[in-house]
């Protein structure tokens, strides 16, 4: 198969020939139709993670092996699979998004479908080739899902942006529909959660980021107030803007200066969901946290149940789609680098030729 793989950290990705995976147990291979182009995609290019005073952790030490094949968002048709998976409604040539937050497939949580917090975490375009690349290999076939009539090139975001949107907002809810909701960034995460939040029936929607034209983006996506993060006095911009301090915060950014204004913020029986792999950290005052009875946590992309419950959404006419930018395969370094300069406004999704 073709890939186009790290091969260095921080260096072009190259267009190399790998060993084509033949499918054993349970596994499903399949043809890459679609691949999305994430965020994360860059920490992982870059090789290493921002741990604030804790210095870089670097992920070769966590197990990353180059050459690499990165994507997570992913659409393929299936080609093959192994024995195991025989009886599971297979069928050569189906369009199916595949579900890349995968496990060691046996631990507790792996059964219960949580494969997300499995601690031994073998998630495609991380620990193993993912969707930039002609194939990808499905652990199993509960790690398929059934697009529909969706749009492919929006249905693979839908298995990390989508479901990590969806996941965090879960989080934070229920609440009144007319209580602010705060989205930090408005890239490809802040403006599918602008959609999911308007799907589920939420109308006071804020959007926070540095970049007017991506503020204008969350604007019409149906974001009801932004907020510019520019300079000082963020905080009070934010909470101006909500008529009071903050009941709700998801930080899609997740750095020192977000996780600042965000915690700031908040009113008493706060939430703040951290989401975004930025880079840095926080300092909390302790007897706060407990005052004003405040909860910091984090969300780590989403569950295959989660998955299958947002393409459902998305079924039902509800969930608007972002704006795509639709690139060849061939295109992934230039697609990188332009998300990397903070270019791009919804998502790249990068195509195979003949889709």
């Amino acid at each position: 198969m073709r890939a186009w793989a790290v091969v260095e950290a921080k260096k072009p990705l190259q267009e190399i020939e790998l060993p084509t995976p033949e499918p054993t147990g349970k596994q499903v291979l399949l043809e890459v139709t679609h691949a999305g182009v994430c965020h994360s995609d860059i920490h992982i290019w870059e090789g290493e993670w921002d741990l604030g005073s804790r210095g870089k952790m670097r992920l070769v030490e966590r197990g990353v092996k180059l050459p690499l094949a990165m994507g997570h968002e992913i659409v393929g048709r299936v080609v093959k699979w192994g024995p195991e998976a025989e009886g599971h409604g297979l069928a050569v040539g189906q369009q199916r998004i595949v579900f890349p937050w995968v496990g060691c497939g046996t631990c507790a949580r792996c059964r219960a479908e949580e494969d997300n917090m499995c601690v031994q975490g073998k998630a495609l375009g991380v620990f193993q080739n993912g969707g930039y690349a002609t194939h990808v290999i499905a652990p199993e076939p509960r790690h398929l899902v059934d697009p529909g009539n969706l749009d492919p090139a929006l249905a693979a975001t839908y298995a990390c942006s989508g479901i990590t949107v969806f996941s965090a907002i879960n989080k934070v809810m229920p609440m009144d529909p007319d209580t602010p909701v705060v989205l930090v960034g408005a890239g490809g995460l802040g403006l599918q959660a602008i959609t999911v939040l308007k799907a589920l029936g939420h109308r006071r929607i804020v959007s926070v980021d540095v970049s007017a034209e991506k503020l204008a983006a969350a604007r019409q996506a149906g974001a009801t107030d932004t907020v510019e993060a520019i300079g000082e006095g963020t905080t009070q911009r934010l909470v101006a803007a909500c008529g009071g301090p903050v009941e709700a915060i998801i930080d899609l950014v997740n750095g020192t200066e977000t996780a600042r204004f965000c915690f700031d913020a908040l009113t008493k029986g706060g939430k703040l969901v951290q989401v975004g792999l930025f880079g840095g950290e926080m300092t909390l005052p302790l007897p706060l946290m407990a005052m004003r009875a405040l909860t910091v946590r984090g969300s780590y992309v989403g569950s295959p149940k989660e998955l299958r419950a947002l393409v459902k959404l998305a079924q039902g006419g509800g969930l608007a789609g972002i704006p795509i930018t639709r690139e060849p395969m061939r295109n992934a370094d230039s697609a990188l680098q332009r998300l990397r300069e903070g270019k791009v406004v919804g998502r790249i999704v990068l195509t195979a030729e003949a889709a």
